[in-house]
């Protein structure tokens, strides 16, 4: 059974910083791409990043793109959403989910939440002005 359990949400004011984690069990969260999405109040689950298998690819939305990164611990079988800079407008429920057709051979690296299969609960984000 995959399970992928979000942690590192919270409150922080603008300018701030927080970094969010997701555990994986159930995969080895190094042989799959893993990436990270959010919704905000009122609208679509959008696109924040993502990272391969390989670990060397990696993708941001453009409105991210600079201040935060994708990271992941192997031995932990953990990956990170390191978050700087913060804006309001980055509020919202973050997701990490997990894309169960990327390993070897593969080398897709999706950024479209069809591409993914398995995904964990959600941690709130709140940045205050």
């Amino acid at each position: 059974q995959v399970q992928l359990v979000e942690s590192g949400g919270g409150l922080v004011q603008a300018g701030g910083s927080l970094r969010l984690s997701c555990a994986v069990s159930g995969r080895t969260a190094s042989s799959y791409a893993m990436g990270w999405f959010r919704q905000a109040p009122g609208k679509e689950r959008e696109f924040v990043a993502a990272m391969g298998w390989r670990g060397g690819t990696t993708y941001y939305a453009d409105s991210v793109k600079g201040r935060f990164t994708i990271s992941r611990d192997n031995a932990k079988n953990t990956v990170y959403l390191q978050m700087n800079s913060l804006k309001p407008e980055d509020t919202a429920v973050y997701y990490c989910a997990l894309d169960k057709d990327s390993t070897w051979p593969s080398t897709r690296v999706g950024t479209r939440q069809y591409e993914y299969d398995y995904w964990g609960q959600g941690t709130q984000v709140t940045v205050s002005s």
